[in-house]
């Protein structure tokens, strides 16, 4: 399938630069399958929308502040960006994305004079980076990042040095149910980002219910695809862990709409069912795994309904959610590239920052 059919015209100003005032004053857009309807509504009405019980499957992955900044021998700049700790070492050992890459070759050191000390330690064709670091005043790694770092904001969002919205960047480029247990997200997963207390417990009243998963979000989730082909693309790896009581409602039958919360959530479910299906896991535990499944048409799902942003063009996202739209069938290429024509004519905000959309 020819990437180019999964391309469409987004206008810079149409790209989300900051959010929402409120969270919940974020726009909607309303998409039913079965009938077709497209609809205009803010996300606090979400309560409304809803008229079966539904299963909130939700990321509460935290995204760490994950680009540091630091120098080279020589004095020249040095952008790191932390994507995952060592499994090995993960107080002190991190795999990064480094920035001049070609000038840090495997056994150069970067450092923050008084702070921690760096080296390369490896290098993968990817690009990734296993960097060790001696810390002179934290224990790990991450706590070091969150004294120092910066919120790792996509490429998108335009700050320069000094911005004050960075102060807004690490309220707002975070989920309010963000687990601190789990810092170890490069990217925020964006369809969260709309929730408020006052709409959790309206749900909550009206008989909905929340289910915890964690995705750790990583880069690839802004990488373009690159190949001409959907198919030839080499989609990134993704740890996620599935809670055991989540899991049971995740293998019950019990009727209930089952919606992911974003298109990291909905990766982590498909692939866990995949999984589960080839190599059934011992139930009543924790699922582990790294998502391997790729999703684009003509893709089937286990899942009812997503809760997304609007996504790049020529991404995996968008090769997801077109394939989400219309299941066994590439129908939903050409729906999303109408339904997202239409949402910019309406001034829709666009990308991590921007609106929403409701498939059911």
């Amino acid at each position: 399938m020819e990437t180019a059919n999964f391309d469409y015209e987004l206008p810079s100003s149409a790209i989300a630069q900051v959010p929402a005032d409120k969270r919940d004053e974020s726009r909607l857009l309303f998409v039913n399958r079965a009938t077709g309807q497209v609809a205009d509504h803010l996300f606090r009405e979400l309560p409304d929308l809803l008229t079966r019980n539904t299963r909130f499957f939700r990321n509460t992955v935290m995204v760490l502040k994950a680009r540091l900044h630091a120098r080279r021998e020589g004095g020249g700049k040095v952008e790191c960006l932390l994507l995952r700790p060592h499994e090995e070492s993960p107080e002190t050992r991190w795999w990064c994305l480094l920035r001049p890459g070609k000038r840090l070759p495997v056994g150069a050191s970067f450092h923050d004079s008084d702070c921690y000390e760096a080296k390369v330690l490896a290098k993968k064709d990817d690009g990734t980076a296993l960097v060790g670091f001696a810390l002179q005043n934290h224990a790990t790694v991450s706590a070091m990042s969150s004294d120092r770092g910066e919120m790792p904001l996509p490429p998108y969002i335009e700050r320069l040095p000094g911005d004050p919205r960075r102060s807004l960047d690490e309220e707002r480029y975070q989920t309010i149910y963000a687990d601190p247990s789990q810092p170890f997200a490069a990217a925020a997963p964006t369809a969260g980002l709309h929730f408020t207390e006052p709409v959790m417990e309206r749900l909550l009243q009206n008989g909905h219910r929340f289910h915890d998963l964690s995705l750790h979000v990583g880069l690839g989730t802004f990488q373009p695809i690159k190949t001409q082909q959907i198919e030839d693309h080499e989609l990134h790896e993704e740890f996620y862990e599935i809670p055991a009581s989540t899991r049971a409602v995740l293998d019950g039958n019990e009727g209930d709409l089952k919606l992911a919360v974003g298109t990291t959530s909905l990766r982590a479910i498909e692939d866990y069912h995949l999984a589960t299906r080839k190599d059934p896991a011992a139930s009543g535990e924790p699922f582990r795994k790294y998502a391997e499944i790729y999703l684009y048409p003509p893709e089937f799902f286990r899942t009812d309904a997503l809760l997304t942003n609007f996504h790049l063009p020529k991404s995996s996202l968008l090769c997801l959610v077109s394939a989400f739209l219309s299941p066994g069938t590439t129908d939903g290429i050409g729906w999303l590239k109408q339904i997202y024509k239409a949402a910019l004519k309406k001034n829709y905000r666009f990308y991590s920052y921007g609106d929403a959309m409701l498939i059911l």
